[in-house]
């Protein structure tokens, strides 16, 4: 089956195959964010991205296999509501932005800082800081050495448009400037975006519309 990115909360996760990697979506909760589970198919080993809602839900789709490590993209609430349980359940080291960590109720293992490596075996992920959205808001980019890039943007970047900023002309700067730099102005536009919620995108279908992002101010 081809990949799509489209999932709904209480529908089938939808699995996204690389060369190296494995990358499964699911919806969950009531605000319809996403998790994501990467495989590492050399080894194995799991990694999660965003334990957000509906522990049980996320433990079937992780299987017996366990999770090796859980990463929080953000201090908002909807993306750690699994948070305890998963890791109750699964003893993964917990990782999470180094400026959002004190927000996020399970104590956090490893702080991340913006150009740091987060491994799931033998697949390095790279973090990038972004601020606007939190603080401490991080990214995770995969550069697949056989195909072009993969993100998992949190809440910072959507089809449409960069994440919330709350009408704060600070915040939006701070959160454009970040997203322009360190992801459109580093990624071709073939890399495959995964965010926080709703649909995937490309680089390549958003930055035609930066200009417009810039212009309303959100």
């Amino acid at each position: 089956m081809t990949y799509s990115g489209e999932v709904k909360v209480g529908g089938p996760a939808d699995v996204h195959e690389l060369k190296d990697l494995m990358i499964t979506k699911i919806a969950v909760g009531p605000m319809d964010n996403n998790a994501y589970l990467l495989r590492c198919r050399a080894t194995d080993e799991q990694l999660l991205i965003d334990a957000a809602n509906d522990a049980h839900t996320l433990l079937g789709m992780i299987g017996d296999d366990g999770i090796a490590s859980v990463v929080t993209t953000h201090r908002h609430a909807d993306h750690w509501q699994a948070l305890p349980e998963v890791v109750a359940a699964t003893r993964a080291r917990t990782y999470a932005g180094r400026n959002d960590a004190e927000g996020i109720p399970v104590p956090t293992d490893v702080l991340v800082g913006d150009g740091d490596t987060v491994r799931v075996g033998q697949v390095e992920l790279t973090a990038r800081h972004l601020v606007g959205h939190t603080p401490g808001s991080i990214a995770l980019v995969y550069d697949d050495p056989h195909g072009h890039p993969h993100v998992f943007t949190g809440d910072c970047l959507f089809p449409g448009g960069v994440g919330n900023t709350h009408k704060n002309p600070k915040a939006f700067a701070s959160l454009i400037h970040d997203v322009e730099t360190k992801i459109f102005g580093a990624l071709p536009d073939e890399t495959w975006v995964y965010p926080g919620h709703g649909n995937d995108t490309t680089l390549g279908a958003e930055r035609p519309h930066l200009p417009e992002w810039h212009a309303r101010g959100w």
